[in-house]
Parts: structure tokens; C-alpha cells; sequence
């Protein structure tokens, strides 16, 4: 039975708040940014100059770097452990998966300036940790500065890893059980099952995951600032500085790196795709 004119309007006009907010909150600040970024210091003359200070200046390119290599680190430690430990959660009973998916999904919400203070605390100069391994004779943290690069990673480490439990252990629901049973009548080892037909099957989740993680690590802002402050080169600690800071205030030159941003994480999302396209294709 066909709708009425009258209930199409209708449930057309349910969507247009949910509309407006998008508009208001999503297209509308990118829009501003794109426009911004296009500005000169003044914020009314059309020009480039921006994207030319960007490009020409070898601390923002440093901060580019260092913040493409940070997430990309992050986001590999991140999918390896967290593909071996969504596999390990599939093998308790459905009660315990159950309980551990909630962990994972509290887990994955703990971060910013919360979780860097808790590892500050723990792990920090004079932390718990620190300090008691130090009472009794282990220097298992001698080497460990956690107000480093290491250090910048471990944390983010955390927040990823349960984030990509929770979009890769659907995936294993996947693999049928009588794909296990039909290798093994061919002879397959579980080794073999796995190397196969299990991880390529998983590939195309994998993949997608990573593009994920590399995103969510590129902008980070609040678990960089509360543990390093500017005392490591980010791009979204540069965009914040040129934006909300008291000395070197540039909005236009801070719109123009994060057009860059956004930039960076639509590559990876477009190589994430050419990639899954490939996998499909050969599968």
C-alpha cells in the first residue's frame, strides 16, 4: 500500500532537524575552515598564502610528519593485538564475551585529558608504578620516559586498541564452522585454515579498522596536550595553538592545517577503499 502525499511529507519533515544539524554543526564549520584557509592574515583578502607558509616552513611539515608516523605506529600495534585478543574473546562463553565487550566499550571512551592524567600518575616521573619498582630494586622504568614519543604512543595504544576489538569481533561471526570442518576433512591444520581462509576473510574488516585508528590517532588533541604538552611537534597540537592561543593567534593559517588534516585522513580513507576493493576482487 502506498503512502499518502500527506504521510511523505510528513516523514520528510521528521528529518529536517536532524538536517539542520548537520548543516549547523558538521558542513557548516568545514565550510568555514575551507573558506578560512583561503584567507590572507586579514581574514577578507582571497589568497593562498596560507597553504604556502604551510608548505615552505619546515616546522609545520615536521608536524605533519611526525603525526602521520605517530598514528601510523599506533594504529598497526593497535590492529595486530587487537585482532589476537578479539579472537580470544570469541572462545569464552557468550556470558563472558558479553561482559568483555563492555569493558572494551568503556575502555574505548577513556581518554583525553582523564587518561593521561591516569597515566601520569602511574607511569609518570614520581607515578605509583615508578616509584614502588624503584623501592624494590627493579628498574623496570629506568629506560621508560613516559613524556615521550614512546611514551605518546603507549597512550594511544590504549584508547585503540579497545576501539578496534569492538568493529573487528563482529567479523568472527563470519567464519562459519563448517569452513573449519571442510578443511579439516581436506587435511588443512588450523595453521593452514587460517592462513587460507581466515585472515583473508577478516582482511577487508582489518583494513577498514586501520583507516579508522589512523584517523582517530591524527586527531588527537587532548591526550597529546595533557601529557606533552608543546613540547612535541603534532599537527593537532599546531592546529590548536594557532587557533585559541594568546601569542601566536592565526585562525587562517590554523584552517589551512587543518585542511590539511582532514586532508591526510580522506587519503587514507580513499587508499583504505582502493585497498578492500583489491582484497574483494581476489578473494
Amino acid at each position: 500500500m502506498k503512502k499518502s502525499k500527506k504521510q511523505q511529507v510528513m516523514f520528510i519533515g521528521m528529518f529536517i532537524p536532524f538536517i539542520l544539524l548537520v548543516i549547523g554543526f558538521e558542513l557548516g564549520p568545514l565550510l568555514a575552515m575551507v573558506r578560512n584557509s583561503f584567507m590572507a592574515d586579514d581574514g577578507v583578502t582571497p589568497s593562498i598564502i596560507q597553504f604556502k607558509t604551510v608548505f615552505q616552513n619546515a616546522y609545520y611539515l615536521q608536524a605533519i610528519k611526525n603525526s602521520v608516523v605517530i598514528s601510523f605506529i599506533s594504529a598497526i600495534t593497535s590492529i595486530v593485538l587487537a585482532t589476537i585478543c578479539a579472537y580470544s574473546i570469541t572462545r569464552f562463553s557468550t556470558k563472558v564475551q558479553d561482559r568483555m565487550m563492555m569493558i572494551a566499550n568503556m575502555t574505548s571512551n577513556f581518554e583525553g585529558i582523564p587518561l593521561s592524567f591516569s597515566y601520569i600518575i602511574l607511569l609518570g616521573s614520581n607515578g605509583l608504578f615508578t616509584i614502588l619498582f624503584s623501592k624494590l630494586g627493579l628498574d623496570v622504568f629506568a629506560q621508560f620516559n613516559l613524556y615521550s614519543w614512546t611514551g605518546l604512543i603507549l597512550v594511544y595504544v590504549y584508547f585503540q586498541i579497545p576501539l578496534a576489538i569492538m568493529l573487528i569481533y563482529p567479523a568472527y561471526y563470519g567464519i562459519e564452522q563448517q569452513w573449519k570442518e571442510a578443511a579439516a576433512l581436506l587435511g588443512a591444520t588450523n595453521a593452514r585454515f587460517w592462513f587460507h581462509i581466515g585472515i583473508p576473510y577478516l582482511l577487508p574488516s582489518i583494513v577498514g579498522t586501520f583507516s579508522i585508528l589512523f584517523a582517530n590517532a591524527m586527531g588527537a588533541y587532548a591526550t597529546a596536550y595533557a601529557l606533552v604538552g608543546s613540547n612535541y611537534n603534532l599537527l593537532s597540537l599546531q592546529i590548536a595553538s594557532l587557533v585559541a592561543s594568546d601569542v601566536t593567534l592565526k585562525p587562517q593559517l590554523g584552517s589551512a592545517l587543518g585542511v590539511l588534516l582532514a586532508a591526510t585522513m580522506l587519503g587514507a580513507m580513499w587508499i583504505n577503499e582502493r585497498m578492500m576493493r583489491r582484497v574483494r576482487r581476489d578473494l
